[in-house]
């Protein structure tokens, strides 16, 4: 199974489960995600207050599994994913422990809060690979981990440690999982309708469909280039890109 679904009282533990490719993300994973997420938005019965989202060790997810990524469906879904844990009505707890990389990244920033070890490695290295990433990626970056860290992940590709972004405020708490779920449990005594509408209005701020339109051009042209093809195939070989702007 690529991701399991655990139930601990009123918290529910999502835990991405391919410790032999370090949790990278193929299009399985995602399709086990959605229907993870839409089993708990079909609870009725008010149990789940809080959901921890980990990764089960050497890391939280090293990012889109190369092997597994097949063009429009793949990115159409992980869109799916990311704005599914923004639609939950409860708090999403990101567990970091080990590398949060690309995709890895984006699942952490789709998270409400993050806890993770100091020596945790987050990046979006996207210029890497000659792609450009979606308009929401860019837009809850420059939310979740401040602008200059956004335009440095972006546009240097670079990465920060976990010890890094919590006095950015992006990392809320340092630690492993069971500072997680022990966050998790005192989240779970809060009211839940309070905690519902504060999300619900975090989630749907105003917009810029304008700028989404040009970023999403820019993002299909990068997807389609000859440079996309080569970030891969280098990633894959194991060697440094060649990039030439085609």
């Amino acid at each position: 199974m690529t991701a399991k679904l655990e139930q601990s009282g009123r918290v529910a533990v999502i835990t991405l489960d391919r410790p032999h490719r370090r949790n990278a993300v193929d299009h399985e994973t995602l399709l086990r995600l959605i229907d993870i997420q839409q089993a708990l938005r079909g609870g009725d019965d008010g149990g789940t207050r809080v959901v921890v989202l980990t990764g089960a060790p050497p890391a939280f997810s090293a990012g889109a599994d190369l092997n597994g990524v097949d063009g429009d469906e793949f990115g159409s879904d992980l869109s799916k994913v990311l704005r599914g844990f923004g639609d939950l009505a409860v708090p999403v707890i990101a567990a970091i422990d080990g590398p949060a990389l690309g995709a890895g990244a984006q699942l952490a920033i789709a998270a409400d809060l993050r806890v993770a070890t100091p020596e945790s490695v987050i990046g979006v290295p996207a210029a890497k690979l000659g792609l450009v990433v979606d308009p929401w990626t860019v837009n809850r970056l420059a939310a979740e981990f401040s602008p200059p860290v956004a335009r440095a992940m972006l546009l240097a590709a670079e990465t920060y440690t976990g010890a890094q972004l919590h006095k950015f405020g992006g990392i809320h708490r340092l630690g492993k999982l069971d500072v997680a779920l022990d966050w998790a449990t005192q989240l779970s005594q809060l009211a839940p309708l309070t905690i519902a509408g504060h999300k619900l209005a975090l989630e749907h701020r105003v917009p810029q469909p304008l700028a989404d339109d040009l970023v999403e051009a820019a993002r299909v042209a990068a997807w389609a280039s000859s440079d996309a093809v080569e970030g891969r195939t280098a990633f894959l070989e194991k060697r440094a890109a060649n990039f030439r702007g085609v």
